[in-house]
């Protein structure tokens, strides 16, 4: 009776892909001549299939097996093409950046300011919008002074207040400086934003956080306008609301800091306000809920500020250190100032809207 032949196995090169594990095969060890060795674990050697699947797998993932000098080529190559042709000293200053925050050495002033986030985030993530899209133009950035105090009052627009967020951007990338924002109440009840307020400098409103900041040689921002600017329908487009009591004028005057004017245009046809819902505001706790014409029928698209072109223009400072002391309590001197810089900012605003050839030109 004939023996019967096993069928032959296929050759590995005919099996699929997936089929082929890496296999390893032990190899007895050497008869050692001493009696008195330990035992040694057989060795063992990959097959030609282990072979094979090993390089597959160095082929798909060229650093599963790469030595220390490979990785440091590839993380070499990589800052190279985020950081570009300079791109040592670049990630050597974001690896000293982290190991400060990691380690807590970094300075924040006693209002929560942290110039170094301000600088590297918040306004590196605005500027693109400052010049891009609304393509903001500034003028007489040299009345701003290089040091030493100064109170910069500005006309208030938007339905929501970019106007300030572009102002700080402004100031620094023309004069080095930062400015220091006085903010309402409502901005530092809001969780995220108050934090992120905090940190880039702003403080609360209020006449004994005004006069130590300029008595410490702050740049320091106000809008005086309030919401009654910002929520302004835009069928009173540029025409300024009321400027308060003058606090701003009184602050200026017991620290004798200069008063910057600046006048903004652009900021009001962003979100072009032309309804409000006053029960659902009341409700919310805020001072006004804006209908535009692309918001709420566009959703979150319609968060997105229209592409008006801006014009920013310091005005000349109006000096306060002449006045005689105990100026800031006579209530016609601080009325008479403040009209003055009213008054200028809105002559300023009628002349910037006749130099702008059209609101998206």
């Amino acid at each position: 009776m004939g023996s019967v032949e096993p069928p032959a196995e296929p050759p590995v090169e005919d099996l699929p892909e997936e089929l082929v594990e890496p296999v390893l095969v032990a190899v007895p060890p050497a008869a050692s001549s001493d009696p008195g060795a330990e035992p040694v674990e057989p060795a063992t050697v990959p097959t030609t299939a282990g072979r094979r699947a090993a390089a597959r797998t160095q082929e798909r993932n060229p650093l599963a097996q790469a030595s220390p000098a490979q990785w440091l080529g590839a993380l070499q190559t990589a800052a190279r093409e985020v950081f570009g042709e300079q791109w040592e000293p670049q990630l050597a200053r974001l690896l000293a950046f982290w190991r400060r925050r990691l380690t807590g050495d970094y300075p924040v002033d006693e209002y929560g300011f942290d110039a170094e986030v301000t600088e590297r985030f918040l306004l590196a993530a605005l500027r693109p919008l400052a010049r891009s899209w609304f393509r903001i133009e500034v003028r007489g950035a040299e009345n701003i002074p290089e040091v030493g105090g100064a109170l910069v009052v500005s006309n208030h627009s938007g339905t929501i207040p970019v106007d300030g967020l572009m102002t700080m951007v402004s100031v620094h990338d023309h004069t080095g400086r930062f400015l220091r924002p006085l903010g309402a109440d409502l901005v530092f009840r809001l969780p995220v934003v108050s934090a992120l307020a905090r940190k880039s400098g702003a403080t609360l409103a209020c006449q004994e956080d005004a006069e130590r900041m300029l008595r410490g040689g702050e740049l320091v921002g106000v809008w005086p306008e309030g919401f009654k600017g910002v929520g302004k329908p835009y069928a009173e487009r540029y025409k300024l609301q009321r400027f308060g009591r003058g606090g701003f004028v009184s602050a200026a005057l017991r620290t004798g800091v200069p008063i910057v004017p600046l006048a903004v245009v652009g900021a009001e046809e962003i979100y072009p306000m032309i309804g409000n819902v006053p029960a659902l505001a009341r409700l919310l706790g805020l001072p006004y809920v804006p209908i535009t014409p692309l918001f709420p029928w566009l959703g979150p698209l319609g968060l997105v500020p229209l592409p008006s072109k801006w014009l920013l223009e310091f005005g000349e400072p109006i000096r306060t250190d002449d006045y005689e002391p105990g100026a800031a309590d006579d209530p016609m001197l601080v009325f008479d100032v403040t009209d003055q810089v009213r008054e200028t900012i809105q002559q300023t605003l009628y002349r910037l809207l006749m130099d702008r050839d059209s609101v998206f030109g």
